[in-house]
């Protein structure tokens, strides 16, 4: 099920552009749209939508005027090029804070953030195999594109300093991210760091001796410093 999201800015351009990355995400449907806090406000009481793009500093309303009396809270990401704003932003549990000008990479960032606060369904019959909780996918900027991987496919990730090179199933792929950040990104119960340069796919080890990992018929070191957490999850899989 889609998740139905509202943008709302006082500024037509910046709309433009949250407009175009939720565009880009299969799983986000733009409910709504406005330059005007309270068009916005009455549309919102009158259709819920579940997360709420809203910028802080407008004429007449800000953001935080238009959250008080909403009869609902959505998940809310708020949008602003003042950062004074962001503490009291927290005072609200917000999902996130976006400082202009925003990035598409920093968009996908408080994206995946959503997930995390989504409610699961619970009225649903037992499934006759187990599934997954977490998000099976991750968006990888490669060249000009944001590319949608599966976590099944990926055997391994590489760091070549301020990027990394994932290999897949059908092929490797270079990323502008670093590997620090996906050793955060990444289900703890899927992937695990071995080395300073080396992310590994748990599902796709095919031997592990006391100084190496083989994947796909390739031996990747084991990092002295990584040694023990790597034993630690290996117990608990």
């Amino acid at each position: 099920m889609a998740i139905r999201c509202f943008v709302l800015d006082d500024e037509p351009l910046a709309t433009d552009l949250l407009k175009d990355y939720i565009g880009r995400l299969p799983d986000l449907q733009l409910a709504g749209l406005s330059n005007s806090p309270t068009q916005a406000l009455l549309s919102l009481q009158q259709h819920p939508v579940d997360v709420l793009f809203l910028d802080v500093h407008m004429p007449r309303l800000t953001g935080f005027d238009l959250l008080r009396p909403l009869s609902y809270r959505p998940k809310v990401i708020f949008t602003t090029a003042f950062r004074e704003y962001a503490l009291d932003s927290y005072e609200f549990d917000v999902v996130d804070f976006l400082v202009k000008p925003i990035s598409f990479e920093r968009f996908l960032q408080s994206v995946g953030k959503i997930y995390r606060f989504m409610p699961t369904t619970s009225a649903q019959p037992e499934p006759q195999e187990p599934v997954r909780a977490a998000k099976d996918y991750q968006y990888f900027k490669v060249d000009k594109e944001m590319v949608k991987l599966d976590l099944d496919d990926i055997l391994w990730i590489e760091s070549l300093k301020d990027y990394v090179r994932i290999h897949t199933v059908s092929g490797p792929l270079v990323s502008y991210l670093r590997i620090s950040y996906l050793e955060e990104k990444l289900p703890p119960d899927r992937f695990v760091r071995i080395h300073k340069s080396f992310i590994v796919s748990l599902d796709h080890i095919q031997a592990i001796s006391a100084t190496y990992i083989r994947i796909n018929n390739e031996e990747l070191p084991i990092g002295r410093i990584y040694k023990a957490k790597l034993d630690e999850v290996l117990q608990r899989s």
